[in-house]
């Protein structure tokens, strides 16, 4: 039986339909596993221009460079429609697209890169250089589709921001949104563009509750305490 793929082309009257729906991997370990090598395949096995529909919650930062690169290279048209989520990897393999459009309910998310390492402070220290290298060839991607800052982007990834379709619009990471109805005025589809940090909310958090233990006698401490201490350990994610 011949292994799943996790796309389908679809011929459309002027172009191909591609749907990545899964984790960015380097090698295949699961049936919805995104691969360089099988998205090539798949990519170059037709021309003319291409609709690359994205729900992936991201993963090897690597891989997503190769296939950013690819759609990059690609002779034809590439339009990126973001019809659930585009987080992480899966973010930056959408900025490859000559015109990227959200769905209204879609959302983006942008992050710093992380990693798994063990080792003494040497290795540490080593570790730390390559995620901040790692860091800069992201923020190149951002950068040339939004025309940010690198000063705004990286403050971004710093926080770890989560994007709905109006926001991503207004920023530049997106440049239009699905299913606009022909009697929606641009003010009504642009009216509420909203932008989540997580790490700043989980600071507001822990100072509000901070703050009201400071109005609870001494000996109730110990109920609000416990939260305090979980989410100081979230903030230092």
């Amino acid at each position: 039986m011949s292994k799943r793929k996790f796309w389908n082309w679809a011929e459309g009257e002027n172009e191909r339909i591609l749907r990545i729906d899964g984790i960015i991997a380097e090698e295949s370990w699961i049936d919805d596993d995104v691969t360089p090598k099988q998205f090539q395949s798949e990519l170059m096995s037709g021309d003319g221009n291409v609709s690359l529909w994205i729900n992936s919650a991201g993963g090897d930062v690597v891989a997503a460079c190769q296939i950013y690169n690819l759609l990059k290279d690609y002779k034809g048209k590439v339009t990126v429609k973001i019809d659930g989520l585009a987080a992480s990897a899966a973010s930056m393999i959408a900025m490859a697209g000559d015109e990227i459009l959200m769905s209204p309910v879609s959302t983006m998310m942008i992050h710093n890169p992380v990693a798994s390492a063990y080792g003494n402070t040497e290795e540490m220290e080593k570790v730390i250089d390559m995620l901040d290298e790692i860091k800069e060839s992201i923020l190149n991607a951002y950068e040339l589709k939004t025309h940010l800052s690198r000063t705004k982007i990286s403050h971004m990834m710093d926080e770890e921001t989560w994007i709905n379709a109006n926001k991503a619009v207004e920023l530049g990471f997106a440049d239009d949104i699905l299913f606009k109805g022909e009697k929606e005025t641009e003010q009504e589809i642009n009216s509420e563009p909203l932008m989540f940090h997580t790490r700043l909310m989980n600071k507001q958090i822990l100072m509000k509750l901070k703050e009201a233990n400071k109005e609870v006698p001494k000996e109730k401490h110990t109920q609000i305490e416990p939260l305090l201490k979980r989410l100081e350990l979230l903030k230092r994610r």
